[in-house]
């Protein structure tokens, strides 16, 4: 009854409208803040950077709420070890970085981990057995992301086990009403917090708190914004960072057209050229302004396992079933406005999607021993 009491039941409003609701814009090229830009002015925007972590305006949110199923773990992702001489785990790596600015800063950046109800207990654990990798435990936080529920395709919702609700984790986009539910926002704001970064778990070499990043979002007074690569190829599956209907937004790889897809600019590079890599600046009280309207909801056909009238598991062939999404993509398209800010790829964009192959630990191994990481 707890669990049926906590379940935003307005999610499945969205299945009488669902021709509309995942309906895209007209969309067009955006430019980035390119790696000469950015190397021209570094010192100063470095300093303005600097200047808002050590004056405490920075927070760090960690996106860790996926168990490491693809690489072979039941246990949480970031508690995956990629080391191969020594111990070395994604949430030591991500502690790590985030260090770096500790140490540059002498300022201690709140970090708040957002967890799943499956992995909540074990990553608490294991940071404290870890001893949270040398980082201050009074500036860790963790909170446990929203659920939604799962439901047939005529909206009845399904069970998981008899007295329990087959729910899952609401997308990448819960995070913030996640964090506000939990009194984090709250915290972060009594702590003097203006900016908030985003990022995920499974990318190991990428740089949180950055102070260029932060200080060229607050030097040209942008709300939001987002670090970018290169795409390697016209086919890289990866979302785009672009306008739509004027808007600042992320194009999946799957939704581009050909035409744009192979699209050029003047310079003669792909238009539609910055890949996003889940790392994103916002101010806290834009992201405050967005949360009283509603973010779009997402509708994913999914295999749901069930209960059935008998009370047995059915574990279901083909798809049979809808899942519900918010996307931080759509968090940015209610923006004003967002700095794309080119990173250089072999440095800051190391995906840990698969065990072998492509972005997988093999290749963020690699990546990590190109940038002097033992392993």
């Amino acid at each position: 009854l707890a669990q049926i009491e906590g379940i935003d039941w307005s999610l499945l409003d969205v299945l009488k409208t669902h021709e509309t609701v995942n309906a895209r814009g007209t969309f067009a090229p955006l430019s980035a803040m390119e790696l000469s830009q950015i190397d021209a002015n570094r010192a100063h925007l470095e300093e303005v950077g600097l200047q808002a972590i050590r004056e405490g305006k920075v927070a760090a949110v960690l996106l860790a709420g996926g168990q490491g199923t693809r690489l072979g773990s039941d246990k949480p992702k970031g508690m995956y070890n990629i080391g191969i001489t020594k111990d070395v785990y994604i949430f030591e790596m991500i502690v790590r970085n985030l260090m770096d600015v500790v140490n540059r800063t002498g300022t201690w950046i709140p970090l708040y981990v957002m967890t799943s109800e499956k992995n909540n207990d074990d990553t608490v654990k294991f940071f404290k057995d870890m001893n949270y990798f040398g980082y201050d435990k009074d500036y860790v936080d963790f909170f446990v992301q929203e659920m939604a529920p799962a439901s047939t395709f005529d909206g009845k919702i399904y069970l998981e086990e008899k007295g329990k609700v087959s729910t899952s984790p609401n997308g990448n986009g819960g995070w913030f009403i996640s964090m506000v539910k939990a009194g984090l926002c709250e915290k972060a704001k009594k702590q003097g917090v203006e900016y908030i970064n985003i990022f995920a778990v499974d990318n190991v070499c990428q740089r949180m708190a950055d102070p260029c990043f932060v200080g060229a979002m607050i030097k040209n007074q942008y709300p939001s914004a987002a670090k970018v690569v290169k795409k390697a190829n016209p086919e890289e599956r990866v979302g785009v960072l672009c306008y739509e209907d004027g808007k600042p937004s992320i194009v999946e790889y799957y939704e581009l057209s050909d035409e744009m897809r192979y699209q050029k600019d003047d310079q003669g590079e792909l238009a539609y050229k910055d890949g996003v890599i889940l790392n994103y600046l916002f101010r806290i009280d834009k992201l405050e302004e967005i949360m009283n309207n509603k973010l779009n909801v997402h509708i994913v056909k999914k295999k749901i396992p069930y209960v059935n009238a008998k009370g047995e598991i059915v574990k279901p062939e083909v798809e049979n079933g809808y899942k519900f999404e918010t996307l931080v993509l759509d968090m940015i398209h209610m923006m004003d406005d967002c700095l794309a800010y080119e990173v250089v790829r072999n440095k800051e964009f190391a995906p840990i999607k698969n065990k072998t192959g492509v972005d997988s630990v093999d290749t963020a191994r690699e990546l990590l021993k190109e940038n002097g990481v033992t392993l």
